[in-house]
């Protein structure tokens, strides 16, 4: 179904509510065009490709809401570059919203 090498494998998570944007899904296994992806680009992809939603509880600008953690391989996006780390194939891409409602 898919072709090796014609793009980039990446698990999409959402946790702690971030889900509920994303169909309620919490896994997506995607294969993004290309090979050329950032997090910045890829808030893009998933805003035109996979989020249900209410946008502006994800997306600001071109980052994630204040309140949402980003993990990439288990270790903040913070420590990579944020929305500049350059995506490789395997990665696991981890969304967690910190916000609850009250």
């Amino acid at each position: 179904m898919s072709n090796e090498g014609s793009g980039t494998a990446v698990t999409i998570e959402f946790g702690g509510g971030a889900e509920l944007l994303f169909d309620k899904k919490k896994k997506h296994e995607v294969n993004l065009p290309g090979n050329e992806w950032t997090i910045r680009k890829l808030l893009f992809w998933l805003k035109d490709n996979l989020l249900k939603e209410r946008p502006e509880l994800f997306i600001q600008a071109d980052s994630v809401r204040p309140g949402i953690l980003v993990l990439v391989n288990d270790t903040d996006w913070e420590l990579l570059g944020e929305g500049n780390y350059k995506i490789c194939s395997g990665d696991t891409i981890l969304f967690i919203s910190t916000l609850h409602g009250g």
